[in-house]
């Protein structure tokens, strides 16, 4: 029984290796890729601390050399959803009640042996099923996940310590309690950290999860459940399920038991998944929390006073890293017709210097995309857009899937500001770019504004204070994260919270107090200390 009032260690970022030549974290992870890729491992389920090895039997590959199997995961059918959901529900109890402090410490467990012991293996994990190179899987799988466990800790004890005010003779308090039900977390391939998070965020706070990955993230995935069960997680709180989403989907939003769905993935589906819950919405036992981070059409506008060679790194950086696969990723960007000549220099030196082929070649600045899929929906966007008159591919253009899902990293100049690679999400390396007269800045801005649903990440270049400004005004709905000389990309734990608005999510800002506010349901607790024993009050005698 707790007798203290306890502080958790204070939050500050996990550092980033540099995995410079010879350092010891390049030889370990170096070590760790070597020691995956020479056997076949096989990826149950994860429900009520059993491992499942059960139902269909599909191979797991990198998508940058699809010839070689990493291993074997087992897809389950709706019995299994079934089977987290009771498992997540009789879990519940205990969890809940668990003192919110032992809670904290498995999370604050979780992120040193992340940090230390777990680091090189989730590294080497996300670089082979996702083709993440070395530092962009540090500062997601690493980095950014531990983040994620210590300031959600410490959010958590900001949350507990709002209290009301009491009047003399009361004691008013106020309860932060899990929600009533099971989270349903449905996560991305594309940063192993929102697959963490959106099963721990909830949790911390009391809450029980049925978990569904991305197929193509499945590997990783593996490794987050080892961490939470070596951190000492107890069965049944975190429940991975390998399903279709709609297998799931069928037993999850007709469940009575429903509390809460914490999403990251495209805009169709969530739109989709929204409706389901609101016509099911008198079978649940309360209203579900629905959270959600989807998609983006992020930009760049360049100013004609800034400085053209920052503007092109924030380009080749923002565009190109993890081959454009972040929903932050700068997909359009509008350059002053003064600045274009040496932007454009600058672009593409940079990237005539990308070396592009397997993560495990630490060279490699590219590596592939995620699958098939995704290959021939963005080479598809390059295919049409080399037809298209209004639009020049003017850097790269090229791919190949002969070995692994390849695409070149590729610019394309526009002539108009409405052309489909100027305002549809591709998801991919390919940048658009559009180029105006440095006259017409305010009405480019009003065009940024309005081209794309989308209100998720975008950067002002401007080295002109009140352009800057006007900029910021105009576009103050066009971006939930809006950036000053930086490009969109690489919202850091504790400092940038991230989300968007519009048709880009709910904007309830992971990795801030605001995200773990969705998992909590408040009961105030009025206690009085001399209750009255007359019901008249004063006003009901006579003068």
């Amino acid at each position: 029984m707790s007798n203290a009032y306890f502080e958790v260690p204070l939050a500050s970022n996990e550092p980033v290796l540099s995995y410079a030549p010879g350092s010891p974290e390049k030889i370990a992870l170096k070590a760790a890729l070597k020691e995956l890729k020479s056997k076949e491992i096989e990826v149950p389920m994860f429900i009520g601390g059993e491992k499942i090895y059960e139902g269909e039997k599909l191979s797991i590959h990198p998508p940058h050399e699809t010839a070689h199997t990493l291993g074997y995961y087992y897809k389950g059918d709706s019995s299994h959803v079934n089977k987290a959901i009771d498992a997540a529900l009789a879990a519940k109890s205990a969890w809940e009640n668990m003192p919110w402090q032992d809670r904290a410490a498995i999370f604050l467990r979780a992120a040193d042996l992340l940090a230390g012991p777990f680091r090189a293996r989730m590294n080497a994990a996300t670089m082979l099923g996702q083709s993440k190179n070395a530092f962009q899987a540090e500062i997601d799988s690493v980095c950014e996940l531990c983040d994620f466990f210590r300031f959600n800790a410490q959010y958590m004890t900001e949350i507990y310590a709002g209290q009301p005010e009491s009047a003399p003779g009361i004691w008013n308090r106020m309860e932060y309690r899990a929600l009533e039900g099971f989270i349903f977390a449905i996560t991305p391939f594309n940063f192993t950290s929102i697959a963490a998070n959106l099963c721990a965020a909830p949790a911390m706070m009391g809450n029980t999860i049925v978990w569904k990955p991305a197929e193509t993230q499945i590997y990783s995935a593996m490794v987050i459940m080892e961490l939470f069960e070596a951190a000492g997680l107890p069965p049944g709180v975190i429940n991975l399920v390998l399903t279709d989403g709609p297998v799931a989907g069928d037993v999850v939003f007709e469940h009575p038991e429903f509390a809460g769905l914490h999403f990251t993935g495209s805009t169709g589906v969530f739109q989709y998944l929204w409706k389901v819950i609101g016509s099911n919405i008198s079978k649940y036992r309360s209203y579900p929390r629905v959270v959600g981070e989807t998609g983006g059409k992020d930009f760049v506008v360049a100013h004609g006073s800034a400085d053209a060679k920052q503007v092109a790194v924030a380009l080749s950086r923002g565009a190109f890293e993890f081959q454009g696969q972040k929903c932050s990723a700068a997909s359009r960007a509008y350059v002053a017709k003064s600045l274009w000549k040496d932007v454009k220099k600058y672009l593409k030196a940079d990237l005539e210097d990308f070396k592009m082929g397997s993560p495990e070649d630490f060279r490699n600045f590219i590596n592939a995309v995620i699958d098939e899929r995704a290959f021939d929906k963005i080479s598809n966007y390059i295919a049409e857009a080399k037809k298209n008159p209004d639009v020049e591919v003017i850097i790269g253009g090229d791919y190949d899937k002969s070995e692994g899902y390849f695409i070149q990293p590729t610019v394309i100049e526009s002539k108009t500001t409405d052309s489909t690679t100027m305002c549809e999400e591709i998801f991919g390396p390919v940048l658009t770019i559009h180029v105006y007269d440095d006259a017409d800045f305010e009405k480019i801005l009003n065009v940024v504004d309005t081209t794309s649903p989308y209100a998720l990440t975008g950067s002002i270049f401007s080295n002109d204070r009140y352009a800057t400004i006007t900029a910021s005004n105009k576009l103050r709905h066009s971006a939930g994260n809006f950036y000053i000389n930086d490009k969109p990309t690489g919202a850091v734990v504790g400092q940038q919270p991230f989300g968007g608005g519009r048709a880009s999510g709910t904007n309830d800002k992971a990795g801030s107090v605001l995200n773990l506010f969705r998992w909590v349901s408040p009961r105030t607790i009025k206690e009085n200390f001399n209750p009255p024993k007359d019901y008249k009050y004063p006003f009901l005698q006579e003068e």
